[in-house]
């Protein structure tokens, strides 16, 4: 009995890697809550809250000044 079980467990898994390999996952990976909230970069600020257009520091005036 363990002989005929082990032989059909080897042509099991080696059945079932071939039809993986023919048919691959469609399906994207998973990615996790925290990984997703680092992938996507901040949006902007639009609307009342943004800086109209003026410098916001000292940098930013000098590099207008010299423009």
């Amino acid at each position: 009995m363990n002989r005929k079980k082990k032989i059909n467990e080897t042509l099991k898994r080696k059945a079932k890697k071939r039809n993986e390999k023919r048919n691959p996952k469609k399906k994207e990976k998973y990615i996790s809550k925290a990984d997703r909230e680092n992938l996507v970069p901040e949006e902007p600020v639009y609307g009342a809250e943004a800086n109209d257009g003026k410098p916001d520091n000292v940098k930013d005036q000098k590099a207008t000044d010299a423009d």
